[in-house]
Parts: C-alpha cells; structure tokens; sequence
C-alpha cells in the first residue's frame, strides 16, 4: 500500500512531462508530485511507520495443547520444544524465505476444550496444519474434526492404539505403546530375572487402557504370568488396597499404566507399604515429574522410549544445551518430540510450493509429509503408514528404536 502510494505519484509526473505540457505547467505538477510524497511521508512518519519492501506471508500453523490442569506437565515442555524449533528454523530463513507462525491454544487436556480448539483453529484461524493435542484421549475426540476439514494434524505425544486409524491426514511422531512397551517388558525382564507380575492400569482413559491391552500381550508372549491385575480411576488418591493385594500376590514386578499424577503417589505409597518391587511403566511416566512427585521413592522404574537425555548422539546434545540456554532446565521426551515434529514438518514444508489456496495447499502438505525423514533429539525417523478402522491405508505412525531406561537416584539410566 505505501509503496503503490509512491509509485502513484511519481508516475503522474512522469505522465505530464511525457506529454508535452508547457513548461510552467510541468513545474508545477512536479512540485505538487514533491509535495504529495513529502505529505504521505509524514503520515508513515505519524505513525511510526517507514515505506519498505514488502515480505511474504508468514505461514500459519496451529497447536492444541494442554497448558493448563494436570495434562499441563506434559503440554507446557511441548510448548517449549516446539518454540525452540521455530526460533532456530526461522533464523535460518524459514521455509523458503517465509517464516512460520505458531498458533497456540490450550486444550487443557479435555476432550470437549480439544474439540472447539480445532475448530477454532480450522475454520477462524484457518491454519495450514495441525499440532496436537497433548493426550490420547482428547485426540481420539478431536483428530475427527481435522480429517473431516482436511487438514493435517500431527500428535507429538499421542501413544494409545487406533489414533492415525481415524484417517490419512493423521500423523504422529510419537511412538506408538505398541511399539515401546514389548521391548520395554522383555529388557526389564532380562535384566531383573522377573518370573511373574501384578498388573495396575487405569480403566477409565483410552491411553492407559491402551497400555494395558499392549503389556498385556506382550506379558503372554513373553509367557510371563500375571499373578493379580488392579485398577484404578484418573483423580484417585488412595492407592493402598490394590497394593495391599499385590503385596500379597507373591508377583516381583509391578506393571503398571498410568500418567505421571497417579503413577507418581502409586510408587510412593508402594514404597510406604514395604513393597520394593521394580515397576515397569509406559510413556506417561517418563518425565522429570516422576521425581518432583515421587522424591525418594522414584528408583527402579522401567520405561522406554527413543528419546533419553543420557542419549551422547551429537544432534541430542545439541538440542539439550539450546534448550537449557533458552528454559534453564532439562528438558523431557516431550518437548524433545515436539522440538523433532517442528523440523519434520518443515522437512514437507520446504519441499512444496505453497499458492495461497488453503484448501489445494493443506492437500498438497498432507501429500509431502509421509515421506519426510529427519534425525533430531529422538534419532533418525520417517513415517511409516498405518491401516483405517475399514481395513484400508489411513494415518501414520513413527519409525523409531526403542531406548529402555531404568531410574536411579532421579535419572533415567540406559540399559539398552
């Protein structure tokens, strides 16, 4: 606008001298040419604005994540390993001389929030693609509504069975329980000489239901006996009648699904019961949390992943300093996730061109992006395609090894 307002009037001098005006006349619309630009300068001026090139669009992308309620523990370290990602991406020129734009909205970890966020997100913000959301259950809800518009969503924490089944604009950098929790169950057996278990799950969330069903037939695989199996429900702070009977069930072993707000205080008060028992969990109790809340309580505990912050490879340690310079602190396999999801997206990004058509270029990302591969925080990863709910090619899920770790005096220590 302020460029075309310069142009306009040095082309109306331009006009009048072509013309062969007299020269008076010339005069005199050359100066009033002068003064039309010294007066639209000032207006620039007026309002702390100078006339300069234009630049390109920056390209909007969404996030849904829990930055509020208890899901906050895992949504806030993926908001800031997503922002770490964009910083370095964007000062290295963006994706082909255009910056990207994060659109960032809690979910608070609710089904419902997830749902109205992604609308939000699709139809007011009109985002190219999706991040998010923060935990399996409010993905199963909201996944839907972006395979239903189009439009690419990319979960950086979603674990449970059947997400990327809901259709083929889902993607997922998350390992899948599937995938993790054989190998987690196997290490931990060799190593500790576990002969049978007792299995605590919570029954009420479709990801730690999930786990369940996964350690589940990976126990009777491994022909591990399971001495008793106990639940419990999400908000539950009285765990000591399922430990009661585990104590009793003669098991060597807990195996247990759960997040980190309850699986934290179930260790504790294992622990206040005499049970020393090794625990062998899943993906929501790998965090630093597990520290903060179980204290002295936190050893032996099993878990896998394919991110670990005793990891040496050279793009791990490069991605853990930057983070402490930016947060001062460690970072989890969350934020490591979301700081991997943000490259690979760029990895499609750079690949296509973009028109400025939202719908032919949510359509044209969604193309790219299965084959995009990338080696970051977690190690080297692609995409492998993931079979639909009818039985034909649907989402996509991650191609990662598994790292299985054991805590010990608030570490997370490699056994494999």
């Amino acid at each position: 606008m302020r460029d075309s307002s310069f142009r306009l009037a040095r082309w109306i001098g331009r006009a009048i001298v072509n013309v062969g005006a007299p020269v008076q006349f010339r005069s005199e619309v050359l100066r009033f040419t002068m003064r039309s630009r010294l007066v639209i300068l000032r207006v620039f001026l007026a309002f702390g604005v100078l006339p300069g090139p234009t630049h390109a669009a920056e390209i909007k992308i969404g996030a849904a994540e829990a930055l509020t309620g208890n899901a906050s523990q895992y949504g806030l370290p993926i908001r800031k390993g997503f922002e770490l990602a964009l910083s370095e991406i964007n000062a290295g020129g963006g994706i082909n001389g255009r910056k990207i734009e994060l659109v960032i909205e809690d979910e608070q970890g609710k089904k419902e929030e997830a749902i109205n966020v992604f609308k939000k997100l699709i139809f007011q913000d009109k985002v190219l693609m999706l991040f998010g959301p923060t935990l399996s259950n409010s993905a199963q809800a909201s996944d839907p509504v972006a395979q239903g518009a189009k439009v690419v969503v990319f979960g950086t924490s979603n674990t449970a069975d059947g997400i990327t089944s809901i259709g083929n604009y889902v993607f997922r950098n998350s390992v899948t329980e599937a995938d993790i929790l054989p190998v987690t169950l196997k290490i931990a057996a060799q190593k500790t000489g576990l002969k049978r278990v007792a299995v605590l799950y919570g029954n009420d969330d479709i990801f730690t239901k999930s786990g369940y069903d996964n350690f589940k037939k990976a126990l009777q695989d491994l022909k591990i006996p399971v001495v008793t199996t106990e639940t419990f429900a999400k908000g539950d702070v009285d765990f000591k009648p399922q430990l009661t009977k585990i104590k009793a069930s003669g098991a060597d072993a807990i195996v247990m699904s759960a997040l980190v707000a309850e699986g934290a205080p179930i260790m504790v008060q294992a622990r206040q019961l005499g049970i020393a028992l090794p625990f062998i969990g899943g993906n929501g109790m790998n965090s630093p949390r597990v520290f903060a809340l179980a204290k002295d309580n936190s050893d032996n505990l099993w878990v896998g992943s394919p991110w670990s912050v005793e990891n040496p490879a050279t793009e791990n340690k490069r991605f853990i300093a930057a983070y402490q310079k930016a947060h001062a602190t460690l970072p989890d396999q969350f934020a490591a996730q979301a700081y991997d999801a943000m490259y690979i997206a760029a990895q499609a990004l750079k690949k296509i061109k973009l028109t400025g058509q939202l719908e032919a270029d949510r359509k044209t990302l969604r193309d790219a992006l299965p084959t995009a591969q990338w080696s970051g925080a977690t190690g080297p990863f692609k995409f492998r395609q993931a079979v639909g709910r009818d039985g034909k090619p649907a989402g996509y899920d991650a191609v990662q090894t598994a790292i299985v770790m054991v805590t010990k005096a608030n570490l997370y220590v490699i056994q494999k």
